[in-house]
């Protein structure tokens, strides 16, 4: 049945039905699609400018989380659970040393979360790019605001898994001191970090 016979039906009995008919299109038209990562197409990666000489690069894997997704209500959210054991450079030395109390203390934060609070897309109201995303990064016991820039982000149907798949490549800069991680950055070493964020996640 089309909206414009139930708000007729509605109105001629009376403004409560009427009300209650609104609501029900409203939150059906509003209503996002839920996903879950997908760990193994799923990252963080990281790079570090190493005393003005060459570049640190190493990433964090087997993510999990959800997130939600609605093209045309230009809604969305996105919660990431890091495990930071994961933690992977290359060479399994410099992987033991970022671990330790110095860097990442995983003994003692052995997770970051990412927890978006806006998304934001294209003006024109026709088109659903996602352009950014604003959330709270938790990481070593402190949690900060930051802005992940949408390179691309984008749906299909996943003919290994048979399913929608939603996901995208969104990139920012950190100040690791913000979150308490200041090593070396008396001896000139950077604070700035550039992460680079994988993301995709199958339709539940």
């Amino acid at each position: 049945m089309s909206q414009i016979p139930l708000l007729t039906i509605a109105r001629s009995y009376g403004k409560p039905l009427a009300g209650m008919i609104l609501g029900a299109l409203s939150i059906a038209s509003s209503h996002a699609t839920t996903y879950n990562i997908d760990p193994a197409h799923t990252n963080v990666r990281f790079a570090i400018d190493h005393f003005n000489t060459s570049t640190n690069t190493g990433g964090f894997y087997n993510l999990t989380g959800q997130l939600t997704y609605d093209p045309k209500a230009k809604t969305g959210s996105i919660s990431l659970v890091i495990p930071l054991n994961s933690l992977n450079t290359g060479n399994k030395a410099f992987d033991i040393m970022l671990k330790s109390a110095d860097f990442f203390d995983i003994e003692k934060f052995p997770l970051a979360h990412f927890e978006s609070t806006k998304w934001h897309f294209a003006p024109n109201k026709d088109n659903s790019e996602v352009t950014k995303v604003e959330g709270l990064l938790t990481l070593h016991g402190k949690t900060n605001p930051v802005t992940l820039t949408a390179t691309k982000f984008n749906c299909y149907l996943s003919p290994i898994l048979k399913k929608s798949v939603c996901g995208g490549d969104f990139t920012t800069t950190i100040d690791r001191t913000k979150w308490g991680i200041s090593k070396y950055t008396l001896l000139g070493m950077t604070e700035k970090v550039d992460l680079t964020i994988q993301i995709e996640a199958a339709k539940q």
